[in-house]
């Protein structure tokens, strides 16, 4: 079993965050507390800006306004966030050359490596698929490869954009078992996802953004069955306001 890092940069605040590009604001003045522990779903139509939310959390883009703090800290300590892209980009090697790619990236000792690569083949289900090449990997295989290996230096937080997007029924419940067990041994998930299904299952908490704002943020139970924002109850009725 992988031993995960215990968080000591909490909470994440993102703070009156605002972002525009073209004179188009795409996120107006959204503020998100994340503590440590479980999985919170982004959900919300498209364009909403939850994928935008994941890169200013990971460092990727700066905020034109507000501010994203871990704690007393602008920034988290090396290796504390992982963000995993819908379509994810692995090296043209084989599986287990990919795992030991990004422990040597993490820092991890080279003789520490085999064994941390065999943890995270198993927590992937990739044991078999080790000698692979990544590029003969299918769909869901190479996205529990790109979820695998983001877990190498062990991230407090990891950032999931759609991981399950346009996978058959099996390999989604295969990258939501691994969901699980990743948050179960103690890393935070926040996950962006079009599937309200997906956010029941795995989510204790669910955020809504439209337009570039939240306008809600509940108890997972509370918002997808009780919604109290008008732009939450349209969206998970199939209607999309603008």
């Amino acid at each position: 079993m992988l031993e995960f890092a215990q968080p000591d940069l909490w909470p994440l605040t993102l703070d009156r965050v605002s972002l525009a590009r073209g004179g188009r604001a795409l996120l107006d003045a959204v503020s998100l507390t994340l503590t440590p522990g479980g999985v919170t779903a982004l959900i919300g139509p498209n364009g909403a800006g939850k994928s935008l939310t994941l890169r200013l959390i990971a460092g990727l883009i700066a905020p034109d306004a507000g501010s994203v703090r871990w704690g007393a800290r602008a920034a988290p300590a090396k290796g504390a966030v992982a963000l995993v892209f819908q379509r994810p980009v692995l090296l043209r090697r084989s599986v287990a050359a990919n795992l030991d790619h990004a422990l040597s990236v993490a820092g991890v000792a080279r003789r520490m490596r085999p064994a941390r690569r065999a943890a995270l083949l198993a927590l992937g289900g990739l044991e078999t698929l080790a000698d692979r090449p990544a590029r003969a990997l299918s769909g869901g295989e190479a996205q529990r490869l790109a979820l695998a290996r983001a877990l190498a230096a062990q991230p407090r937080l990891l950032l999931l954009d759609e991981p399950a997007a346009s996978l058959d029924p099996a390999a989604t419940a295969a990258i939501e078992a691994l969901i699980a067990r990743v948050a179960a041994q103690g890393t935070t998930v926040l996950l962006v996802s079009h599937d309200v299904g997906q956010a029941r299952r795995l989510a204790g908490r669910v955020v809504f953004l439209h337009a570039g704002r939240v306008v809600e943020d509940a108890p997972a139970d509370r918002a997808l069955n009780h919604p109290q924002s008008p732009e939450a109850r349209a969206y998970l009725a199939g209607r999309l306001l603008f």
